[in-house]
């Protein structure tokens, strides 16, 4: 099987450690990044392009952030397995883009509980769905998707991409 070509990635992070250097690199590498709220704004403030992942199937960020990436264009997009005329199919039919790079790390929720006079509507609100989701689908799907969950990865999958436009079997296994 070939090396799927990275054409899109969705980087959602808490963690915002060698984020601008990595998106530049998969801007100058010809990929599309696509993120939420407070990542994306801050690579805005750098003016790096980016894509609102609400605006992309055009359901807005919800319910004080609880919903932002849980939709079926996101996860089709990471799901869909590059080798299946079904999948790429199914995707053309309902305008769903591939995402062939999913970047999140998750909130820092111990840190949130151990506050002190954090009250329990806090600690639940820190509770992180759509983040945990899209590591399983990505790392489900680790044939065709790349799956980065800490900052200190970003080197080796950009150093992969700018030598052959995507990263080995290896590595997205080892990611996963």
């Amino acid at each position: 099987m070939n090396e799927p070509h990275i054409k899109r990635a969705l980087i959602s992070v808490s963690d915002k450690l060698g984020l601008s250097d990595f998106a530049k690199g998969l801007v100058a590498a010809g990929i599309e990044v696509y993120s939420t709220g407070g990542t994306a704004a801050q690579l805005e403030s750098e003016d790096i392009p980016v894509q609102d992942v609400s605006a992309y199937p055009g359901f807005p960020e919800m319910m004080a952030g609880r919903i932002k990436t849980l939709h079926p264009f996101i996860f089709g997009g990471i799901l869909c397995r590059h080798d299946r005329d079904d999948d790429m199919q199914a995707l053309e039919r309902h305008g769903i883009l591939s995402f062939e790079l999913v970047v999140v790390n998750l909130y820092p929720f111990e840190a949130t509980v151990a506050r002190e006079g954090v009250t329990l509507e806090e600690a639940i609100e820190k509770i992180d769905i759509g983040g945990p989701s899209l590591v399983r689908a990505a790392a489900k799907n680790h044939a065709f998707t790349t799956i980065a969950t800490h900052p200190e990865q970003y080197s080796e999958i950009l150093e992969q991409i700018q030598q052959g436009s995507g990263t080995t079997l290896e590595l997205r296994r080892k990611l996963a």
